[in-house]
């Protein structure tokens, strides 16, 4: 670096550090050619040498540096910073303007190549900038603008999932900056319903974390949105609540599971049948789930109360009218009744049978790859366990079903579901009768060898004991 271009970086330091407060991004904007990676370093030089001399700004420059380079993760992208910050001005403009999505979406589609995490901490940081300069009132509006568009991007259909998630979080944080509980209780309750969803369906970052941050958020809502006052809304976070809880990694899974039981018990008694009957639907598909994971209570009394949801939510999510959460439904009630303990255990194992088929009538592999895999490995462990039928033909559809799903649960895509169905076709190995049984012993070793690549005595110490225990009875 030359003389020269080092004595603008420091002229540009020193009207950071002699500006009146709020005015750092104008400057900035206004060197926009000094604003890199370059400028982050020299700031850091140069408060390291302020906190030698004993100067108090020396906190404040590095913070700032810190702050920068948070932004300037673009550095890896050809999009000029530039660009994002004009791109962010425009879609602001088009939502305050019109915000339906038949005039902001043909935007954002002309604009993929910006719709990333750098447009979010470029959103947040400046918001986090404009917002306070504002009039209350004019805050307030600006940060509706901000809210509408998170709104608008978690639902748009095209760009990187991930991504859009991020920028909508970034929105609501943004929001969060101005609305307070005691100034503006029900736009605060709305963001946190926002934020509570959003970060419910987050990719990117700790899916532990991310969950107890939807947590938090539900219940923040839920100070505001009371049963009495919104029952429909009560109801609403009830349901996600349930969800996030049965999801919940972190604090003690039994009780995890009682809290997502409860959720949706009370998000049922708004969601009546008479009155919202596909909310009933969603909930009661979500209490089967809560139901088929409980650790308290009676095993096969869990079971049966997971059987009857199920079949509650699909009197209203039918084939013809909900395909796609018929299908899942379906799915999951295989899976009530191939673990039944109650009934008939021949009966019991027909049934799962006959929901894992309806639930592939939907779930097809080209349609719904993921799913049609998940339900193979269902269907294939159901035919394991077949009693009625001819027992060398149910293994060879174990079997089958079982290959079908590793055609998309590869080592390197789906690493856990992988090992999982190795493992499942190891015993479909180890107890096929069909064929030469010296080879299937073989086949049968070799899956399970393929499990224990990846369920590791340290990270799934369950898994990989019964992989071992399987894999000694192989030998």
């Amino acid at each position: 670096m030359d003389e020269q271009a080092i004595e603008a970086y420091l002229n540009l330091i020193q009207q950071l550090l002699q500006c009146p407060k709020g005015q750092e991004g104008e400057i900035l904007q206004a060197n926009t050619e000094l604003v890199n990676q370059e400028l982050v370093q020299i700031m850091a030089a140069v408060a390291a040498q302020m906190e030698e001399d004993g100067d108090n700004n020396a906190n404040w420059l590095r913070s700032f540096a810190q702050h920068l380079a948070e932004i300037l993760k673009i550095h890896s992208t050809e999009v000029p910073l530039e660009d994002y910050f004009n791109f962010l001005m425009s879609i602001l403009q088009a939502v305050e303007t019109d915000h339906s999505p038949q005039s902001i979406y043909p935007l954002l589609e002309q604009n993929l190549d910006k719709l990333d995490e750098n447009l979010g901490q470029i959103l947040l940081s400046w918001a986090r900038e404009a917002l306070p300069k504002l009039q209350p009132e004019e805050a307030k509006y600006l940060a509706g603008v901000l809210g509408t568009f998170g709104n608008l991007i978690i639902q748009f259909p095209l760009g990187d999932i991930a991504n859009n998630l991020e920028i909508a979080i970034a929105s609501y944080e943004a929001v969060a900056t101005v609305l307070t509980l005691e100034a503006l209780p029900q736009d605060w309750a709305r963001n946190h319903i926002n934020l509570g969803n959003a970060y419910n369906k987050r990719i990117k970052g700790d899916r532990a974390n991310n969950i107890e941050q939807a947590i938090a958020a539900y219940q923040h809502a839920l100070q505001i949105r009371t049963k009495s006052a919104f029952p429909q809304e009560w109801a609403d976070i009830q349901n996600n609540l349930g969800a996030a809880y049965k999801n919940r990694i972190k604090g003690d899974r039994a009780e995890n599971i009682e809290q997502a039981i409860t959720a949706c018990q009370h998000a049922l008694e708004i969601r009546t049948k008479s009155a919202f009957p596909q909310d009933l639907a969603t909930t009661q598909h979500n209490l089967g789930n809560a139901y088929t994971d409980r650790i308290k209570g009676d095993r096969a009394e869990n079971i049966e109360q997971a059987i009857t949801a199920y079949q509650h939510a699909l009197l209203i999510h039918t084939k013809s009218a909900f395909s796609q959460e018929w299908a899942m439904t379906q799915n999951n009630l295989g899976n009530a009744y191939t673990n039944r303990i109650k009934g008939d255990r021949a009966e019991n194992i027909e049934q799962a049978i006959t929901a894992f088929q309806h639930a592939l009538q939907i779930h097809t592999k080209s349609a719904f790859s993921q799913d049609w895999a998940m339900t193979q490995d269902n269907l294939g462990n159901a035919y394991i366990n077949r009693i009625k039928g001819d027992r060398v033909e149910n293994i060879e559809q174990a079997i089958t079903a079982f290959k079908n799903a590793l055609q998309i649960r590869t080592k390197s895509a789906f690493t856990q579901d992988w090992a999982t169905t190795q493992n499942n076709l190891g015993n479909a190995y180890y107890h096929r009768i069909k064929g030469d049984r010296t080879e299937s012993i073989e086949q049968a070793i070799t899956a399970y060898q393929h499990a224990l690549q990846i369920r590791t005595k340290s990270a799934f110490t369950q898994d990989w004991a019964s992989t071992q225990n399987n894999l000694g009875a192989a030998y």
